[in-house]
């Protein structure tokens, strides 16, 4: 019977054959990145609204939701997810009718219809995205919170407390969109559009507290507002057109806004709402941009919210060089010449409040050229290190990003994911769904963990070097009571506690240290009976650790990598880690699927499909690396 690392070293040598076997001829890679039927919700409602002729499209978005609906009649943004997912079982009941393809007196209908009436209709919908179309519908009025945000605020300056640029990227370029519409109170119906007048009930209204901190955040705004010279007309004239010019100036080539299929979709409407023709080439190039970010799953096809083949690119080649596929290998040499493509070299919104920093950074899908990220940019930095040492360019580009990387360090010491100290906590305040996650981005321990880990392993700096010293001070200064951290962009203890533990030991902390050993401990008081790790997207919505009470592939990788990082040999919690993710490459069942990665906390999920790969790759390298 083969040993364990018998096993380990095949199925090295499985992965690493069959992910040279699958690279593309550009040397990328390209996995499906899902995100639940949101996405495809929203797309047959805005196909239907523009009475657009993407027929097959309609129909193949129709049938992969209605396969995803559960038996009790809702739809779930995660297995697990306790009674299903109001927003997202009011926005794909809302498609299936509008697509046609389904009808209202059909039982699996009736079952959603009885279930959304059951948690309080339409008015006890939540999720900001899903009341956005609903509104741009016709189905509701506009929320009152986005509403009571004047459109001007986009004309304040950048020296006020509240301006339009301490939102995050990711919010801004939703919230112009819904603001244009709402100022304008506008709706589009057509001949065709459902009434979905059968599931209103009483509005259920935001806590009080909310409320009041809400109202002091839009007199703030309107204080700042007062500033302004101008007419209240040709005020509203100006931020009008500004706020049409932003949205304008910040779409890709491939025609969608900021590469984001859900900020696009709002655009479209928002575009709409200005005037714009249904077959203006704006509005035909964003369709066909969001056509374009389709993926083919088992059949069933889904609208991608951002194709992530630069991020899976860039953690591949990085995977396989760990597993020991030499830098000049050619599968090597053509994913780092794709990856120095997509670096970017202009300046784009993070520079507001980084103005001195030179452009080196790389963003999450191949259309983004206006939106690096630090955790895509360390992950490229990763995958072009051992080739950047002898060849000059690409010690250029290396050095680039390096540095790029260091500026985006925040005043606090950690890392941000887009741009650099947008930590406002008063933008919290927003009584809107999701703002204490999406309209700030502040450091996190995955971010901060992650880069201090490049910055360790790849360029050999430690607690002496200022950058190190304030990051490491970061993540201790932020360690969860029980010994774990937070991560934002993954599903969430577990891999938040990976990052931190693998960027602290890689930039000189010692195993011995009370944080690090507080981290173990914790890791191994969760391992699941058969040796793996598993955790519910739960954990990112309640801020608290929630057990899956079951083992999945990745969270499995990070916890045995951790583990890995911090010991001189394997203990049996890392032996049994190694059988377990083992096993688990030869198994195709829910845990194998399950999201891992987060976008939006309690209501959006990921499964990149590439993860099944990567982290068990990069964590059978490091065990054969280190106890081989």
């Amino acid at each position: 019977m083969p040993s364990r690392n018998d096993k380990v070293t095949t199925e090295i040598s499985n992965l690493t054959n069959y992910l040279i076997n699958s690279q593309r001829s550009d040397g990328s890679w390209r996995y499906c990145f899902e995100n639940g039927t949101i996405i495809d919700s929203y797309m047959i409602i805005l196909l239907r609204s523009i009475s657009s002729d993407n027929e097959l499209i309609i129909q193949r978005l129709h049938n992969r939701i209605v396969a995803q609906q559960h038996p009790n009649g809702y739809w779930c943004l995660y297995r697990d997810e306790d009674k299903g997912n109001l927003s997202a079982t009011i926005d794909a009941y809302y498609a299936l009718l509008y697509s046609g393809y389904s009808q209202s007196s059909e039982d699996s209908m009736q079952r959603a219809k009885q279930y959304i009436v059951s948690q309080g209709g339409l008015d006890a919908s939540k999720g900001l995205l899903s009341n956005a179309i609903l509104a741009a519908t016709g189905q509701i009025n506009w929320p009152t919170p986005i509403k009571s945000i004047p459109l001007e605020i986009i004309l304040l300056p950048t020296i006020q407390p509240i301006n339009i640029f301490q939102f995050s990227g990711y919010s801004r370029v939703h919230l112009i969109p819904m603001l244009i519409m709402a100022n304008q109170n506008f709706s589009l119906q057509t001949n065709s559009t459902p009434n979905l007048n059968d599931l209103h009930s009483s509005r259920i209204e935001a806590n009080e507290q909310d409320s009041e901190l809400f109202h002091q955040m839009i007199e703030m705004i309107e204080l700042g507002l007062d500033r302004l010279i101008g007419s209240t007309r040709s005020l509203h004239n100006i931020a009008t057109s500004k706020a049409e010019q932003f949205m304008l100036d910040r779409i890709e080539a491939d025609g969608t806004l900021y590469s984001y299929a859900s900020s696009t979709i709002l655009m479209v409407f928002s575009l709409l709402a200005l005037g714009y023709d249904k077959q203006h080439p704006t509005i035909t190039n964003a369709i066909q941009g969001l056509i374009d970010m389709r993926c083919t799953i088992n059949g069933k096809t889904t609208i991608q919210n951002s194709p992530s083949t630069v991020w899976d690119t860039a953690l591949i080649s990085y995977s396989l060089q760990e597993a020991g596929v030499k830098h000049d290998h050619p599968s090597i040499r053509s994913a780092v010449q794709y990856l120095l493509s997509h670096q970017q070299h202009n300046k784009g919104d993070w520079s507001v409040h980084n103005a001195n920093a030179t452009p080196g950074g790389w963003g999450f899908s191949e259309s983004n050229t206006l939106n690096p990220d630090v955790d895509d940019t360390t992950a490229a930095l990763r995958a072009i290190h051992r080739l950047s040492h002898n060849e000059p360019s690409y010690l250029l580009s290396s050095n680039l990003g390096l540095n790029w990387t260091l500026s985006m360090q925040n005043n606090d010491g950690g890392w941000p994911a887009f741009e650099k100290n947008t930590n406002n906590k008063m933008l919290t305040w927003f009584a809107l769904d999701g703002a204490k996650s999406a309209a700030i981005d502040p450091s996190e321990a995955d971010l901060t963990g992650r880069t201090l880990e490049y910055l360790g392993n790849f360029r050999g700096l430690n607690y002496d070097n200022k950058s190190v010293k304030k990051g490491v001070d970061w993540l201790f200064a932020h360690q969860e009571r029980d010994g774990s951290w937070y991560g934002r962009w993954g599903v969430c203890y577990i891999y938040g506690t990976w990052a931190a533990i693998t960027g602290l030991m890689a930039t000189g902390t010692p195993s011995n240290h009370k944080k690090i050993q507080k981290a173990v401990k914790w890791l191994l008081s969760i391992q699941n009976s058969d040796g793996g790790w598993g955790e519910s997207c739960s954990s990112d919505v309640i801020r608290s650790y929630v057990a899956l009470h079951e083992s999945t592939p990745s969270q499995t990788a990070w916890a045995v990598d951790a583990l890995i990082a911090v010991h001189d040999q394997p203990i049996p919690e890392i032996k049994r880690g190694i059988d377990r993710l083992l096993t688990s490459l030869h198994e195709s069942n829910w845990l194998t699927i399950y999201p891992t990665g987060a976008g939006l906390p309690g209501n959006f999920y990921n499964r990149y499909h590439s993860y099944h790969y990567i982290w068990p790759l990069l964590t059978l390298a490091h065990y054969q690396q280190k106890f081989g």
